[in-house]
């Protein structure tokens, strides 16, 4: 595994590559940065461009285009994050130069008719109007209104109803034009190929270069604020954030104790507390979240509808026990023996080394990065954690969404 630089227009483009011939297959991503929801002035917009580009082009239209790629087994989609925008292919080694053929007639002319445009429109609105009776979707979304209130990360990533409806044809040009460009894109590519079967230049003649774009940090809301959902549920859901702000030399620390506390299933503090000795709830989680706009810790359990103030009591007193008071020897020697057994088999297959590889290189860290934590995780010492842990009392400034029935 190893950064490369691929030329399109006179740029450079940052490739994360590695070669591999264990299967006659080839991956690519385009990865544009500051170019998802992150980067839309109404919301949906991002999600909405990427089932545009799912039509396929304008001259062959989605089904046309879908059936050369069906006849060779090649995968090429789009898809809209928080800060990026991706195309990914994957096909065998034989049908890539094909493959590219069909990514470089995508790009130049994506199937932008009338047509298309209300069918995306259509199929959203229904996935808007269906996500009404996800009570799990509702009560994340309203978790991130609380924790990130007035910004684009509190906007349901689908967008809304009256959002979907104001999105115009020209809006979909816009973005394209504006955010899909050389300056901030990076590629990951591997498999079978080598960096001179990828004519960047070609393929992407058709996008501007751009100026680079710089991502807005959102700062995590420590109001500790409640919102109550009232739908016809047979349960109550109850999510739960607060901000965590670590450092990124200190993230494997972060990894450790929020396993511990709530990531590692049975045994965690969060699932013996509420499941175990209460019987509150099937399942109870907190995981940690850092990504370049935000940082959170962030959790959620669903219980009876008459229990939901009791659960949320034992959350808080759950997260204040576990800054005052740390964990111990055995938790810790539990969480290495996981974390340092199960966490390697991730890097067995070309495609999970490529994901590996490509966050690390995202988030800023030299490759490899993901082992260095593993090894620093197995000389983690009890003392050295929980002194980790007392330092980050933010995680006690918790908001909860919770969707209940009245009863």
């Amino acid at each position: 595994m190893k950064i490369i630089n691929l030329k399109a227009a006179n740029l450079q483009i940052p490739t994360v590559y590695e070669a591999s011939k264990t299967l006659p297959a080839v991956s690519l991503k385009l990865i544009f940065k500051v170019a998802g929801a992150c980067a839309e002035e109404k919301a949906g917009l991002a999600k909405f461009v990427a089932k545009i580009f799912d039509e396929g082009t304008l001259s062959k239209g989605a089904a046309g285009f879908a059936k050369e790629l069906e006849t060779r087994a090649i995968s090429l989609y789009a898809s809209a994050g928080f800060e990026t925008f991706a195309f990914e292919l994957n096909c065998l080694k034989e049908h890539f130069s094909f493959a590219l053929a069909k990514l470089k007639e995508l790009l130049e002319e994506p199937n932008l008719s009338q047509k298309s445009f209300e069918k995306v429109r259509t199929l959203t609105l229904g996935e808007i109007s269906s996500n009404e009776s996800d009570y799990d979707y509702l009560a994340r979304v309203a978790l991130n209104g609380l924790l990130y209130p007035g910004t684009n990360l509190a906007r349901p990533s689908i967008g809304t109803k009256q959002s979907v409806e104001s999105i115009t044809l020209e809006d979909v040009k816009n973005f394209i034009a504006s955010k899909l460009d050389l300056a901030n894109l990076f590629v990951v590519l591997g498999g079978e190929v080598t960096p001179e079967e990828l004519n960047l230049d070609e393929i992407l003649s058709s996008l501007k270069a751009g100026e680079a774009r710089e991502l807005k940090l959102l700062k995590t809301d420590e109001k500790c604020g409640q919102k109550s959902i009232i739908k016809p549920s047979e349960q109550a859901y109850i999510y739960f954030g607060a901000p965590f702000d670590v450092s990124r030399e200190e993230r494997y620390k972060a990894k450790v104790a929020t396993f511990i506390l709530g990531e590692g299933g049975f045994g965690s503090r969060l699932m013996e507390e509420i499941r175990v000795k209460r019987g509150l709830a099937y399942s109870a989680y907190a995981r940690s979240e850092f990504a370049l706009s935000h940082s959170q810790i962030w959790g959620y359990l669903q219980t009876k509808n008459e229990s939901r103030s009791e659960a949320v009591a034992v959350v808080k007193d759950e997260f204040a026990k576990f800054v005052k008071n740390g964990v111990k020897a055995g938790e810790l020697a539990q969480a290495k023996r996981f974390l340092l057994g199960s966490q390697p088999l991730r890097q067995e297959t070309l495609f999970n080394r490529l994901n590996i590889a490509q966050s690390e290189f995202y988030n800023g860290f030299k490759l490899g990065n993901f082992k260095d934590e593993l090894e620093k995780i197995s000389k983690l010492k009890l003392a050295e954690l929980n002194a980790f842990i007392a330092e980050h009392a933010e995680i006690e400034k918790l908001s909860f969404a919770v969707l209940y029935n009245e009863i």
